[in-house]
């Protein structure tokens, strides 16, 4: 039996065109979700709650704000601040009303962490005494 060239390229085409889409989508999957502003910061965030003092990032998206604190290297603390919601790292997310009375207070706004955390002041303190509440970010 005598096959073609064409057979074979026929087959080879195909192959070369899978390939090709598979690394188109997997490449530009991988950049749709990139930060628009990475800022480094020393960030303290002091509550009944959370206790949390080291070197960090900033990172503003899209959609949300993530703060990420680390110590020794490692990721200690990450929230992801929607408009509506607080998603941390240890628990699924949280409306932000909810995650504002667990960890700070209820008086808070329900966007209060998100506009602290995006505003654009190389040093940004927070300081409530009444509830306890000592937030500080420098920005390097």
């Amino acid at each position: 039996m005598y096959y073609s060239g064409n057979f074979y390229n026929k087959g080879l085409g195909i192959k070369k065109l899978s390939f090709l889409v598979f690394f188109i989508i997997f490449f530009t999957g991988c950049s749709f979700n990139q930060p628009k502003i990475v800022s480094s910061a020393t960030i303290l965030i002091k509550t009944p709650k959370l206790k949390f003092y080291d070197k960090g990032f900033i990172s503003k998206f899209e959609n949300f704000t993530r703060v990420e604190v680390f110590s020794a290297g490692v990721t200690v603390l990450r929230l992801d601040i929607y408009d509506n919601q607080v998603c941390k790292d240890t628990f699924k997310c949280q409306k932000s009303k909810n995650f504002n009375k667990e960890f700070l207070h209820s008086s808070y706004e329900k966007n209060f962490l998100k506009n602290l955390f995006e505003k654009d002041e190389k040093i940004i303190i927070h300081r409530d005494k009444e509830n306890s509440i000592l937030i500080k970010i420098k920005k390097d």
